[in-house]
C-alpha cells in the first residue's frame, strides 16, 4: 500500500452503531488490575459475552489452552452461544481491549475491504508496565487474518476517541494532549494523525474526564455518539460533587460545537451514578461506558438508585436495540467497564 495513509486510500473507522462482524476481547487475568477481587468479576464478564454472542461473533485473546479452558467454564455457565465464541492465542498483559486491540477501518469499494491500524500503546502514559504484549496485539491479529496493518508510530488508545461514522471524531484534551502520551506533538499534529489514520474530517475536543479515571480522561466515560448527530453526555446532578464543574464545562463545550454540515449536536444528558468508593478510592463509574452490539446496548450498572433512569435514558436513544444493564460494581474496581474491555470489528 506504499506510503499512503488509510484516509488517502479511502478507509475510515465506522461508528460503533454500524454493523459488526465481531467483538474482540482480551480475557482478564491480571490480578493487579482487580487486587483481591479478580475472581468476582468473571460471572459479570461472562454475562457480557453471553449478550454479545446473541448477535455477533465474540473473538477472545487468551494466552494458552489453560486460560481458554478456564474462560470456557465461565462462558458456558453464563449460557453464551458457544458457536459464536472464538479463541485466539494472543497473550496479553491486561484486559483493556478497547485500548490495545486493533482499530479496524473499512473501505467497501476497495479490493482489500478492511485494514488495521496498530497505534503505539504505553498503558496510559507508562502507568502499568509491562505492556509489551498488549502493544503488539493489533499486528498479531492482522497477521492471523491476513489483514494489512498500518503503524502510525504514535501513542493512541481506543477509549480516547469516539466516532459518528460520517467524518467526525470526538476526543478530550485531558487525555490526548497529556505529555505522558506524545510529548513531541502539539494539538494540530495530533489532529493530523487522527484524521489520516482514522479517516475522519473533523476533530471535536472536550477538556475534561471524570474523577478517578486513570486514563487521564477517556471520552468513553463522558460523551458518546448514539447516531451521527446525537450524543449522550454524563452530567453530575449534585453540585457539591467534584465531577459537577468538570462535566458542566464539557456540556458547555458540546453546546458550542458544529458538525461538518453546520448542525449543532443533539445533546441528551445522562446522570452519573452515585460515587463508587472502594478502599478509599473513588472509581470512574460512568453509565457512558456502555457498548453497542448489533442488537443490544450493554450498560454498566452500579447497584444505585440512578441505574433505572440511566437505562431508560439510553434506551430512548436506541429504538432499534434492547438496552441491557449488567452489574459492573466489581468490574469497575479495575477502573474501566464494558466499553473499555471490548473493541468492535465492523462488518463490510
Amino acid at each position: 500500500m506504499g506510503n499512503l495513509t488509510p484516509k488517502e486510500l479511502g478507509y475510515y473507522f465506522p461508528a460503533e452503531f454500524a454493523p459488526h462482524e465481531a467483538t474482540w476481547l482480551s480475557w482478564p487475568h491480571k490480578e493487579a488490575s482487580w487486587p483481591g477481587k479478580i475472581e468476582a468479576i468473571y460471572p459479570y464478564y461472562a454475562q457480557f459475552i453471553k449478550v454479545l454472542s446473541q448477535s455477533e461473533k465474540v473473538r477472545i485473546n487468551v494466552a494458552n489452552e489453560a486460560m481458554k479452558t478456564f474462560a470456557l467454564k465461565y462462558i458456558e455457565q453464563a449460557g453464551a452461544d458457544l458457536s459464536q465464541v472464538e479463541f485466539y492465542f494472543n497473550p496479553t498483559n491486561d484486559a483493556w481491549c478497547r485500548d490495545h486491540g486493533p482499530a479496524f477501518l473499512i473501505n467497501p469499494a476497495a479490493e482489500q475491504k478492511k485494514v488495521i491500524v496498530d497505534w503505539g500503546y504505553n498503558a496510559w502514559g507508562g502507568k502499568y508496565p509491562p505492556f509489551d504484549l498488549d502493544d503488539v496485539i493489533p499486528t498479531l491479529i492482522g497477521n492471523q487474518f491476513n489483514i494489512p496493518v498500518f503503524h502510525p508510530g504514535i501513542v493512541m488508545e481506543g477509549g480516547s476517541v469516539e466516532f459518528n461514522g460520517t467524518g467526525t471524531l470526538l476526543t478530550s484534551t485531558a487525555c490526548l494532549l497529556n505529555p505522558n502520551r506524545n510529548p513531541h506533538l502539539n494539538q494540530d499534529q495530533i489532529e493530523y494523525y487522527l484524521c489520516n489514520y482514522y479517516g475522519v474530517e473533523q476533530i471535536l475536543w472536550v477538556d475534561e474526564g471524570v474523577v478517578g479515571d486513570d486514563t487521564d480522561g477517556h471520552i468513553d466515560d463522558t460523551v458518546r455518539f448514539v447516531n451521527e448527530d446525537t450524543v449522550l453526555t454524563v452530567i453530575e446532578e449534585n453540585s457539591e460533587d467534584e465531577n459537577y464543574p468538570l462535566l458542566q464545562h464539557n456540556l458547555k463545550q458540546l453546546k458550542q460545537m458544529r458538525l461538518l454540515n453546520g448542525k449543532q449536536l443533539n445533546i441528551v444528558e445522562l446522570p452519573m451514578p452515585d460515587a463508587v468508593i472502594w478502599e478509599d478510592q473513588r472509581l470512574p463509574a460512568s453509565y457512558a461506558n456502555f457498548y453497542i452490539s448489533n442488537k443490544h446496548v450493554i450498560v454498566p450498572t452500579f447497584r444505585c438508585a440512578k441505574d433505572d433512569k440511566a437505562l431508560s435514558t439510553i434506551q430512548s436513544c436506541f429504538q432499534d436495540r434492547e438496552v441491557i444493564g449488567i452489574d459492573s460494581t466489581e468490574i469497575i474496581w479495575g477502573l474501566g467497564s464494558f466499553h473499555c474491555l471490548s473493541q468492535q470489528e465492523p462488518a463490510v
